[in-house]
């Protein structure tokens, strides 16, 4: 009976009068015959070797954190504080005049065991130093925010390719079929400084590019049915949809990537109409754990639920999380004292709260947690009390997931310019992610108009043994 009733219908309707006809709850439609599914067999893949880190939550810092100021403590630069800038400081980018050596107004004191020192503006980071690897000789190639951003993302300083999300989507599939491989929480009000591109799955298939959770309100716009759909009416519109993207794939072979993509993706909509809101609902959680997120308080609510909620997601399944602060908060080109502090307030105890509740359940050897933005802050003053872009030499933190912690890998010189000791490329910060996730960055490759692509690319990439556990 559904076969002739679906052949009325299309004969009586296009294939754009179906979809738009659909559209209050299409997603939905497939709900029914997805349910009995095993939650368990989602596509994962072999890893080339065993990996230490089931997932990874990647804590994004949009605009590029002054690490002179938080991770790499110089007293000669503070010593020299308002001194004239080195003639060696030849290849600072021309954004507008620098001018004398700008020291750090933070103390720095050491944390925990280790006795690394961090800055005082990260008291609660400061409480997990011995969870913590902080690497202080990054280096990048582009002091723009766009170029910088590609390349931490994807690897290269252009456009159009795949993340680091989407490689370890692509390379290990999904362990949970209930939620997707790769999400992405941002600030639901506003896309982050570069926006989807952050996520993109570049020339890689579709179903790779990262999933934008809501931490706020509905997890997924139009993820729920507008009303409820008698399953007779359902089933016979599945039928029709089968039918219809089955003739549409055959006329149209070309868009076939596209097409089963976005199959896949309405499949995944449907199963997470039961699982996404469980997921993403912090109010599930103890007072304690929430408030040791700082949930519900200025002016850490939002990034702390968005902390919580990565949690969660780990927890379910999902292989790799990215959070995006709001906009571009580390950018400080004027008044960086204030704004770094502003920064630290809003993310510094959801960080660590993160942090400490992955340890106390026993996911942090699981979980591989990354910190950092998309390059450092000069150690000189631009418009008098800022500091601009820094491609030379910052710092980032792993922890967990085999990270061995209570250390810094690497150096600056003194007044924090250049890295200098294990100079760290982003290739090699890629390189040693997708190690501790099994991965060999070597072999992680897509076939692309005759040559293989990977996420390392060009460069001779090296893990960073010292930071293995």
């Amino acid at each position: 009976m559904h076969t002739s009733v679906a052949a009325h219908l299309a004969q009586a309707m296009t294939r754009r009068d179906v979809m738009t006809r659909m559209a209050g709850g299409f997603t939905g439609l497939a709900l029914s015959s997805l349910i009995g599914r095993e939650s368990s067999a989602a596509g994962a893949r072999t890893t080339h070797y065993a990996p230490r880190a089931k997932a990874v939550i990647q804590l994004f810092q949009h605009g590029g954190p002054s690490h002179v100021d938080l991770l790499d403590e110089k007293t000669e630069l503070n010593k020299r504080h308002n001194e004239k800038m080195p003639e060696f400081f030849t290849d600072l980018v021309k954004i507008s005049a620098h001018g004398k050596l700008l020291g750090s107004p933070f103390k720095f004191k050491p944390a925990g065991d280790c006795g690394l020192r961090y800055s005082e503006v990260l008291p609660h980071t400061a409480e997990c130093a011995d969870d913590i690897a902080v690497v202080r000789s990054m280096f990048c190639e582009h002091n723009n925010h766009e170029q910088a951003l590609w390349q931490m993302h994807t690897g290269r300083i252009v456009s159009g390719r795949p993340t680091i999300g989407a490689w370890v989507s692509y390379a290990l599939g999904a362990e949970s079929e209930n939620l997707p491989a790769y999400v992405v929480l941002r600030n639901d009000g506003s896309l982050p400084i570069d926006g989807a591109r952050n996520w993109s799955s570049g020339f890689l298939p579709p179903r790779y590019q990262g999933v934008h959770f809501r931490h706020t309100g509905t997890p997924v716009l139009y993820l729920t049915p507008t009303g409820n759909v008698p399953e007779s009416t359902q089933s016979m519109r599945r039928d029709l949809l089968q039918q219809l993207n089955a003739e549409h794939l055959t006329k149209h072979e070309r868009l076939a990537a596209d097409l089963e993509a976005r199959i896949a993706s309405y499949e995944m909509a449907a199963r997470m109409q039961l699982n996404a809101g469980n997921a993403l609902n912090v109010a599930e959680e103890t007072p304690e754990t929430q408030a040791l997120y700082g949930v519900d308080k200025a002016p850490t609510d939002s990034y702390g639920r968005r902390c919580l909620i990565a949690r969660r997601l780990v927890e379910r399944g999902v292989r790799y999380v990215q959070i995006f602060v709001e906009g571009q908060i580390w950018d400080t080109h004027s008044k960086n004292a204030e704004g770094t502090r502003r920064c630290c307030e809003q993310t510094d105890q959801p960080v660590a709260g993160l942090l400490k509740d992955l340890k106390r359940r026993g996911l942090l050897d699981s979980t591989l947690v990354v910190w950092g933005g998309e390059f450092g802050r000069t150690p000189v003053s631009q418009s008098g009390d800022g500091r601009d872009h820094h491609k030379q030499g910052f710092s980032v933190w792993l922890a967990g997931g085999g990270i061995k912690g209570g250390q810094a890998y690497g150096a600056t010189d003194d007044l924090g310019y250049h890295a200098v000791e294990n100079r760290t490329s982003v290739a090699d910060l890629h390189a040693t992610i997708l190690h501790l996730l099994g991965l060999d960055h070597r072999t992680v490759t897509y076939h692309l108009h005759g040559r293989d692509e990977r996420l390392t690319d060009i460069y001779d990439a090296r893990v960073i043994e010292p930071l293995l556990a």
